[in-house]
């Protein structure tokens, strides 16, 4: 995959735009959720971002690749990769919806993980010493993390259990957009995709959407599920971006930094109805083991 522009600063400025983003989304997200139930939630997410980067590529003459949708194998290919990222946006607010932020955006940095170990076999990529190293780090973070949950997740198997295991579920979804991102910024300008994807999305999960709780919704609540869809745009499009710029594995670095962000808002600032994740010396840690193991993994190419 060598269609990299080689513009690292404005790669590097994009990546971390989105690992803002992402940081916030579980906290915003939280917040919906209690007014909203998920899939109703994962609507508005991808239908708000559709519709407001979709006026913009018109009329910004930005779809310089619309032809190609004529094509049935590129159609079907952001058709399957669009149920991917719905998914994504999906099984992380299930997920969500049992836990807390702090630990659904711990879990889902499995999602970067599992790109870069995707590109063991579909890149035909290989793992220094160091990228071993860091993978290992990341696993052992992930269990200092949970280790007042271990219980939860692998012995009673409860609600916690099951929200930690959705959020997986999205990390795997994840992956495989990322990995088919690639291959369709061939065809595809980034945003073309990405404005496919939120359409994708929508019309799959408009049949199970529950409009009722809307006419009661007050100002600051319809403001917040806006913020939902803009956030939602900024960090998919500044990712998908990215990667036009940087190698897959650096943009992968710099949006493992996205769980301290989270951290840092949900354990200094008090929101109302939002419960913080109660972190010991141990989670703190395992936590900083986790982004630094996966910061490691992408970053420590192997040299030939």
């Amino acid at each position: 995959m060598n269609n990299i522009s080689g513009r690292w600063k404005l790669g590097f400025a994009l990546a971390l735009t989105a690992a803002a983003m992402w940081g916030l989304i579980p906290i915003a997200l939280k917040g919906m959720l209690s007014l909203l139930d998920p899939i109703t939630t994962t609507f508005f997410r991808l239908f708000l971002a559709g519709a407001i980067l979709t006026p913009l590529l018109i009329f910004g003459n930005q779809l310089p690749n619309r032809a190609k949708l004529l094509s049935p194998k590129l159609a079907l290919r952001l058709v399957g990769t669009g149920v991917l990222v719905a998914g994504n946006y999906g099984l992380f607010c299930f997920g969500l919806e049992k836990t807390t932020p702090e630990a659904a955006e711990v879990m889902i940095q499995i999602a970067p993980m599992l790109l870069l170990l995707a590109g063991l076999w579909i890149f035909k990529e290989s793992f220094s010493a160091m990228q071993w190293a860091g993978f290992a780090c990341f696993v052992c973070g992930l269990l200092l993390f949970f280790n007042h949950h271990l219980k939860d997740l692998f012995i009673a198997f409860n609600a916690y259990g099951l929200g930690m295991l959705m959020v997986a579920m999205s990390g795997v979804c994840w992956a495989g957009y990322a990995v088919s991102q690639k291959f369709l910024l061939r065809e595809f300008n980034p945003q073309e995709t990405m404005m496919a994807f939120y359409w994708v999305g929508t019309l799959a999960l408009l049949p199970f959407c529950n409009f009722t709780p809307l006419p009661l919704f007050d100002l600051w609540q319809w403001l917040l599920l806006l913020a939902c869809g803009v956030i939602t745009l900024i960090a998919y499009g500044s990712f998908a971006e990215s990667l036009m710029h940087i190698q897959a594995s650096r943009a992968s670095a710099l949006i493992a930094l996205s769980p301290l962000l989270t951290m840092a808002i949900m354990q200094s600032i008090p929101l109302d109805g939002i419960r913080a994740e109660p972190l010991g010396w141990l989670s703190l840690i395992g936590a900083l083991m986790v982004v630094i193991g996966s910061m490691a993994t992408a970053m420590a190419v192997k040299r030939a």
